[in-house]
């Protein structure tokens, strides 16, 4: 074989593969087979909220973007909302997760439905680099519950971000600002 139809061969090989990948769903709020991750783990039915014994309401810096100098330039920043159940027994029950920008307006409100994250399970939600209408002083609400009074779930953002040849990475933890128990 020529080194011309090798060549050919190898553009053609190499073209198929970028349209391959182009195909590939990379929106990372999905699941595997597509369906919105919030919405895969909807409680049906929903659950008794006079049955849980721990109630909470969670507030959870973002960043989506920083300023990076002097001269007020932004830097845009994706953001992860990670809700992880550190039960090894119970399951988690989220009621809300809203987003509110800067001057504190309401974003979007991501559930509509309860969820259910099971026992030692996450569940992460991505804000876009390119989405910055939280601006830098972005938060999410998350109100939780459970029927285990004694539950310590872990609520946390990662924003990820890179200005020229330099990146960099920084959490921020949830704060409890309406923790409540319902005694039996």
């Amino acid at each position: 074989m020529s080194k011309r139809i090798r060549k050919r061969n190898s553009i053609g090989i190499l073209l198929v593969l970028v349209f391959l990948t182009a195909c590939i769903d990379k929106r990372p709020n999905r699941t595997e087979d597509g369906q919105d991750k919030l919405e895969s783990l909807r409680t049906d039915p929903p659950f008794n909220k006079n049955s849980m014994l721990f109630k909470d309401t969670i507030y959870v810096p973002i960043y989506s973007n920083i300023y990076l100098d002097e001269a007020d330039q932004k830097g845009l920043l994706s953001a992860t909302l990670s809700i992880r159940n550190t039960s090894y027994q119970d399951s988690l029950f989220i009621s809300k997760i809203d987003y509110f920008n800067t001057e504190g307006h309401l974003v979007k409100s991501y559930l509509d439905h309860s969820i259910s994250i099971r026992p030692m399970a996450t569940v992460n939600y991505v804000i876009d680099r390119e989405d910055d209408s939280g601006g830098w002083g972005a938060n999410f609400i998350v109100a939780l519950s459970a029927k285990n009074p004694d539950m310590k779930p872990l609520i946390q953002a990662v924003m990820i971000g890179h200005t020229g040849n330099r990146n960099f990475a920084f959490s921020t933890d949830g704060y409890s600002i309406k923790a409540s128990l319902n005694t039996p």
